[in-house]
């Protein structure tokens, strides 16, 4: 009956996108159509991230269900805080807290609302998001100004070429033939949808995402799976900083 009850709990927060083991054999996402996801992507970068987190702060944008928040609540984090601006997911990440014992917080928030925490973090995780971002170098810019104090572990769904290239520090106006090199950096845009999926705005080449986080001020220590990297925060290159739009506020006023 215990068992029963867990998983009715479980089916009544769902659809699920993370597959979390809840105890008792339960799983959230048993069927999911990529597998054990995200553990199986998990175990192939989990080394690179260090063991011993404790009394660090870390900041996981994006959060969903929490699978990341839980896994570095393990590793000791003092505190970890988790994002997302779906109310479901949240929900489901408080209660896969509740469940497992830990004390994660969980915040309805955007990555474009970082500025609003004031405060910094240790490690901030930003994995499964940047291709569902209309505005993905801003999202980059704000977590460098506002949230990132040390390590990122980011990751992307990449398309197109796996070759990197070496790029000129500029080109003449008329070199058109750099942009047609497969490791060019490049951001393929989704007009309607990628994957049944209206939310996947850009998907870079892995070239395009190594550029975009060298330009934000993240220098990459290390790529310990096909999409993941541990990146270190450093000064941002001239020019690199986050725009702020004004918002109205009435009679077309700003």
């Amino acid at each position: 009956m215990r068992q029963a009850e867990l998983r009715r709990q479980a089916e009544a927060l769902g659809p699920w996108f993370h597959n979390i083991d809840l105890g008792e054999g339960v799983w959230t996402a048993p069927n999911h159509f990529l597998g054990d996801y995200p553990g199986f992507k998990w175990r192939r970068f989990a080394h690179s991230v260090p063991e011993d987190l404790t009394g660090r702060s870390v900041l996981d944008i994006g959060c969903n269900a929490g699978f990341y928040s839980v896994e570095m609540k393990r590793r000791g984090a003092a505190r970890v805080l988790g994002l997302d601006s779906d109310e479901r997911y949240l929900a489901q990440g408080r209660f896969v807290a509740e469940r497992l014992g830990y004390d994660i917080e969980f915040r309805n928030l955007s990555v474009y609302d970082v500025g609003r925490l004031g405060e910094r973090f240790d490690v901030v995780l930003f994995m499964g998001v940047l291709y569902h971002l209309r505005y993905p170098l801003l999202a980059l810019d704000l977590i460098h100004a506002h949230v990132a104090d040390d390590l990122l572990v980011f990751q992307s769904m990449l398309r197109g070429s796996p070759q990197v290239e070496p790029v000129a520090e500029d080109y003449d106006f008329f070199d058109m033939d750099a942009f047609e090199r497969p490791g060019y950096p490049k951001l393929h845009f989704v007009e309607h949808a990628y994957a049944n999926d209206c939310t996947n705005w850009w998907i870079p080449n892995r070239a395009g995402i190594e550029a975009m986080l060298r330009a934000s001020g993240f220098c990459i220590q290390s790529r310990p799976e096909a999409e993941v990297y541990l990146c270190r925060r450093v000064e941002a290159p001239y020019g690199a900083e986050a725009v702020y739009p004004a918002r109205p506020v009435g009679n077309g006023e700003t």
